[in-house]
């Protein structure tokens, strides 16, 4: 994790503890923990519960579209090293490449489960334990075995480097087996100690949250992210997401109130600010809307829809020198965009208007 990101997300409930947890942890260091991906997330953390709410397919999609983004995708294990809450292994000289090529191991899948923690590291370098899991791996994968059904049953049998003493096997292609003596044993907790999951009540309303809100279900996806907020109240995340839903319930007050908790909780919170001033710009509360969207530029100077919306506010309100200030502003960001075309139709008639005034 690069030391100068501000903001780390979470996609997913971390399985080693609660995200409140790494929450204070985070601001020890003068960093902040949000859920998902905001506009000052540099490093996106992926929690080892996904494995168990989202099919393969699912993550795979999920995982692409984050690196898409600019920010950095880390396991679990490297945010906790990160941290300082879990050692670093040592004697690795490997890199990405070489264990690729000794072992054959297919490159997507190999990503995949580093994300998930399958090596005994989380990043370049990498050890010999983690060449030998990477063979085994392998051959798992050539016996019919899926990346997700590794990714799930190494994290079963206790830390992945006592995997590299045992003979594995695939069951199909959801199970891996092992052998101890000359019994063949899944990695499911049968024969080996599972690991208790760490409960995080919130995890699980904020999930459910989201699927209501994904649904259009805005009214009980509040009520959800609100149970959120009972359990931590500083989760900003949850306040915002609360905030929209309200808004797209039409319970415009509530939302008001959700947004400023969340821009409380999290000043910085430049989406809060934005959203928050779309609200008030709806009411026709022009000079406070106004001074969101400020707020919002002057902490993301390049938040190109911020500079928009401005400009149109300051249109709207008369101001053509001020809109057209803005507009030329947004064209530094945004030149081919039909927003784009929309800022240099506006900047012609601002100019064409000042032209009339003087003549």
């Amino acid at each position: 994790m690069r030391k100068s990101d501000s903001t780390v997300g979470i996609v997913g409930a971390l399985s080693a503890f609660p995200r409140r947890l790494a929450a204070r942890a985070m601001g020890t260091k003068g960093s902040r923990l949000r859920r998902g991906l905001t506009r000052h997330t540099g490093t996106l953390v992926l929690g080892r519960t996904l494995l168990d709410k989202l099919t393969d397919a699912e993550i795979e999609a999920k995982v692409a579209s984050l690196r898409e983004t600019d920010a950095t995708l880390l396991s679990e294990n490297g945010f906790l090293r990160w941290l300082g809450l879990l050692s670093a292994p040592e004697q690795s000289n490997l890199s990405r490449q070489s264990l690729l090529d000794q072992s054959k191991l297919d490159a997507r899948a190999f990503d995949l489960l580093v994300l998930f923690d399958a090596f005994e590291h989380h990043a370049e370098p990498f050890s010999f334990r983690d060449l030998i899991l990477s063979r085994k791996y392998a051959g798992l994968l050539a016996g019919g075995a899926t990346w997700g059904a590794i990714a799930r049953s190494v994290h079963r049998s206790g830390p992945v480097q006592s995997l590299t003493a045992m003979s594995l096997h695939p069951g199909g292609p959801k199970r891996i087996r092992a052998l101890i003596g000359d019994q063949p044993a899944e990695l499911d907790g049968q024969r080996l100690l599972a690991l208790a999951p760490i409960e995080d009540e919130s995890e699980e309303y904020f999930s459910l949250a989201e699927a209501a809100e994904a649904a259009g279900l805005f009214a009980e996806a509040a009520v959800l992210y609100g149970h959120c907020l009972s359990i931590d109240p500083n989760d900003s995340v949850a306040a915002y997401n609360r905030a929209n839903c309200l808004k797209a319930a039409n319970d415009n007050s509530e939302a008001a109130n959700a947004y400023m908790q969340a821009i409380k909780r999290d000043p910085d919170f430049v989406e809060a600010w934005f959203n928050y001033a779309g609200l008030l710009r709806e009411e026709g509360k022009i000079a406070i809307a106004r001074q969101h969207l400020k707020t919002a530029i002057d902490i993301d100077p390049d938040y190109a829809d911020a500079i928009y919306n401005l400009a149109t506010l300051e249109y709207d309100a008369g101001n053509l020198g001020e809109a057209r200030r803005w507009w030329v502003r947004y064209l530094e960001l945004d030149q081919d965009s039909d927003w784009a075309k929309t800022a240099s139709r506006g900047i012609a008639y601002a100019d064409l208007h000042t032209r009339k005034s003087a003549g």
